[in-house]
């Protein structure tokens, strides 16, 4: 089977990723999701003309020669109104939000008065007719449709439905990630290990990957190197309703790399398996009864920088949400080898130099098993197939990790 370009093999993982079914959520736990239906005003806002400072409502009329002096008659709070009219001559004390009293046309903000020892107020100062009031529907009014579908409820977002009296909102569903490490070298964080043995990662990487994309990851735990457990635990991901089934780990070619056989006896129909990319060879993708298969290489960084090449932006079709890889140009730190067939994505430091040109400079070592290169690194420098040696200077593309 010949290696699928990278291009290829996201078109593939994408074909028809649309927006997962829409769900009905209150409106305190849609946070972060994105809308399925538009949002729209329930009521008017704000309800009333409301004061928009502390200070008297009054008739413009009344201080168009200052100084003078008006009585006041009553106050006006949020949440609680002066329930009659001001007359000529009159004001009621003010604060901001509350309702503005019928026939006022104006607030007269404090620091321009001086309260008199009688209760009444001295205007020092004229103020212009309809000053520091916020009409009625400065906001919106109901009927107005506030937010349209695609959009991510961000805290402006999330506020501004709640705002419009909608305690209920329609979010496209969460997919459902459910992970799966196989290994007979595999053991949980803290526990011990044994001489054989090293710690599980890659799954709290690939579930955090999930998470920020707007995914529920599903960790199913460590499998050991028997197919029929590796066969229950996918199982388990279809049972539980998965959209996505993440496997890390013995997608590849070893005696002792069964995924890919318990896949098929389960009934996986293959797309792919190896692309052209390093690190990341031993990528798989299929479908089985509904679920989308993508099978990482058991690697960490390989399996970390597929997540973010591949994983990423599949989970975010199906979470309704906007992907944008954030690539960018920069300059190369340092001279560059010719590339062979397989596109590469090269750790490394890529930080802005004097003249605020990004400069990416690859990480000596590129092992991919080694995390804290990849922890280090803040992007990737790509080098396309069959890529021409390039010196420290020239221009070349990255994909910003953070």
């Amino acid at each position: 089977m010949s290696l699928l370009p990278v291009e290829e093999t996201l078109a593939r993982l994408l074909a028809d990723a649309e927006p997962l079914a829409a769900e009905r959520l209150p409106v305190a736990q849609a946070g972060g999701r994105v809308l399925a239906q538009p949002v729209e005003a329930y009521h008017t806002q704000p309800p009333f003309d409301a004061s928009a400072m502390d200070g008297y409502a009054i008739r413009a009329d009344d201080v168009i020669i200052t100084p003078t002096q008006l009585k006041v008659i009553g106050e006006s709070a949020a949440g609680r109104r002066f329930a009659g009219p001001v007359a000529a001559g009159e004001a009621v004390r003010i604060f901001t939000g509350a309702p503005v009293p019928a026939g006022a046309d104006t607030v007269l903000i404090q620091e321009n008065t001086e309260r008199l020892a009688d209760g009444s107020i001295r205007v020092l100062q004229a103020v212009a007719k309809g000053r520091n009031i916020r009409r009625a529907g400065l906001d919106f009014g109901k009927g107005d449709m506030l937010l349209e579908p695609g959009r991510i409820l961000d805290p402006a977002a999330l506020s501004l439905a709640a705002a419009a009296n909608n305690a209920v909102l329609h979010v496209v569903r969460r997919p459902k990630v459910a992970i799966i490490a196989t290994g007979d070298e595999l053991v949980a964080p803290g526990e011990t290990p044994g001489p054989d043995q090293i710690i599980s990662s890659n799954n709290l990487g690939i579930a955090e990957i999930i998470r920020i994309h707007g995914g529920e990851a599903l960790d199913l735990g460590i499998v050991d190197d028997r197919i029929e457990h590796i066969e229950t635990a996918i199982g388990a991901a279809i049972n539980r309703g998965a959209d996505i089934l993440v496997t890390s780990g013995g997608a590849s070619v070893g005696d002792h790399d069964l995924v890919h056989a318990a896949l098929i006896r389960r009934g996986m129909a293959l797309d792919f398996w190896k692309i052209a990319m390093r690190p990341g060879k031993p990528l798989m993708f299929g479908r089985l009864q509904g679920l989308r298969v993508l099978g990482l290489p058991g690697n960490p960084v390989s399996s970390l920088v597929c997540g973010h090449l591949f994983l990423a932006p599949l989970v975010s079709a199906l979470a309704g949400r906007p992907y944008r890889p954030d690539i960018r140009t920069a300059r190369l730190g340092a001279d560059m080898p010719a590339n062979d067939q397989r596109r590469d994505h090269i750790r490394a430091e890529i930080h802005p130099n004097d003249q605020g040109e990004l400069v990416a400079t690859p990480l000596p070592l590129q092992d991919s098993s080694m995390l804290s290169a990849l922890a280090r690194a803040n992007g990737l420098i790509i080098r396309e197939p069959h890529a021409e040696p390039a010196r420290a200077g020239e221009l070349c593309q990255v994909f910003m990790l953070r």
